[in-house]
């Protein structure tokens, strides 16, 4: 397949093209859920390894994945320099380490804490490098496209659809069929993925003159300063919940068995409100439909720190609602970003720092998400004996109020912060 030149018109996004890119999306998701959703719980209440520990072991791994993503960024634009066939062979590689990875992670050796607390840390490092390796490459696959503002929210709901997929499947199978079918599934995912990436064009970068092998810094750019600002308060008010998550069903609600019905409902409706925020960006704007989901979703969490044991019905409501407005944080950031990069940014040719950038502000927030809650549960009291599976009213009621309370607040914040950029960059306001 030939390889368009940059500056080329940007590709029309038929519904087969949609597809292909979206397919990739699908395992990269399937990957995510798990690491940040189900890993600290299953280490923790399956293999009893301290609160403490865990969330020393989650936060160092995933800082050190965040403060390499821009390296990794920096990386993807020399691979797409290189060429459309260097950027799939290193797709490919990517994957399979992935795949590898993610099967070790949930077969620890039966050894005493301090080897699993290793196999932890090794495992965890060498998925999240990969997992963000493979990432970047797609992300900048689909971002190279360019084009007005209906294209860039169509190629990020594309993308957004696959991680809903993958999400919704990730949610399930665990629990239905074990790790081991959930690793084999990752793994032919992830091959019909490399497929259909296979069959997409790809723009790739002109090489660059020998003194300048890459644009300005991405911190240069002030909207992309703004906009990443608003994103990480975003980011941090989406990450704690998905952090505690199991230990709310399972200690404030009493309702474990619930967990895989609940996350079903939440994506499921999120694949139902997807394309209304397209929609509704294509109709307001980009920015103003963003901060209409940021308020929408406030609005559907903010009972949550008052639900008690036995509430599921009425949570199941709150995932339902909160699910429709996931849409808008999942397809437009990204379609966002876009233009930022191709208005004033890396002229279309370093995507990829841009990327690597917003892929480590994602990282902080999930890893600030693990390493700092965990341990303030634990010293408010949060669970009794160092264990998930009991604790005090007082920390049961820390564990709703950090799980329900706060992201509502960083919420609004990240909210006055959009709205703050969108009156210095009147452009996000455009319209298709």
């Amino acid at each position: 397949m030939s390889t368009p030149a940059l500056g080329a018109l940007p590709v029309a996004l038929a519904w087969q093209r949609g597809l292909a890119y979206a397919s990739l999306s699908v395992p990269l998701a399937f990957v995510s859920l798990p690491l940040y959703v189900n890993l600290p719980f299953h280490y923790a209440s399956v293999l009893g390894l301290p609160l403490s520990v865990l969330g020393a072991v989650v936060l160092c791994a995933r800082l050190f994945d965040a403060v390499i993503d821009p390296a990794l960024g920096r990386a993807a634009d020399a691979l797409f320099r290189r060429g459309a066939t260097t950027v799939r062979w290193a797709a490919g590689l990517g994957c399979v380490v992935l795949a590898g990875a993610f099967a070790a992670l949930w077969r620890p050796p039966a050894a005493p804490a301090h080897v699993v607390t290793a196999w932890l840390a090794a495992a965890l490092l060498t998925c999240t490098v990969a997992y963000s390796g493979v990432s970047l490459l797609h992300q900048s696959w689909g971002t190279r496209w360019g084009g007005g503002p209906e294209l860039r929210a169509r190629v990020t709901g594309w993308r957004e659809a696959g991680t809903l997929t993958g999400v919704l499947l990730a949610s399930a199978l665990p629990a239905w069929a074990g790790w081991n079918v959930t690793s084999l599934a990752l793994a032919g995912l992830l091959a019909v993925g490399l497929l259909g990436l296979s069959r997409l064009p790809v723009v790739a970068s002109r090489p660059a003159p020998s003194r300048q092998r890459s644009g300005p810094s991405p911190w240069r750019h002030a909207a992309f300063r703004q906009l990443l600002g608003a994103f990480t308060l975003n980011g941090i008010a989406s990450a704690i919940p998905a952090t505690l998550l199991p230990f709310f069903i399972a200690d404030r609600l009493q309702l474990p068995s619930w967990q895989a019905p609940l996350l079903l409902g939440y994506f499921g409706a999120a694949v139902l409100g997807l394309p209304l925020w397209v929609r509704a960006a294509a109709r307001w704007g980009v920015a103003p439909a963003w901060r209409l989901g940021m308020a929408a979703s406030v609005l559907a969490f903010a009972a949550t720190p008052w639900l008690s044991a036995g509430d599921g019905a009425a949570f199941a409501v709150v995932c339902l609602c909160s699910g429709l407005t996931l849409g808008a944080d999942l397809a437009l950031p990204g379609a966002l970003l876009t233009g930022v990069i191709h208005h004033g940014g890396g002229g279309g040719r370093d995507e990829g720092a841009y990327l690597g950038w917003w892929a480590c502000a994602t990282k902080l927030n999930l890893a600030l998400a693990a390493g700092l809650a965990l341990p303030l549960l634990s010293l408010a009291g949060y669970p009794d004996g160092g264990h998930p599976g009991g604790s005090s009213p007082a920390g049961l009621q820390a564990l709703a109020w950090t799980y329900g309370g706060l992201p509502c607040v960083l919420k609004l914040a990240a909210l006055v912060a959009l709205q703050r950029a969108e009156r210095l960059n009147p452009d996000w306001k455009e319209r298709t």
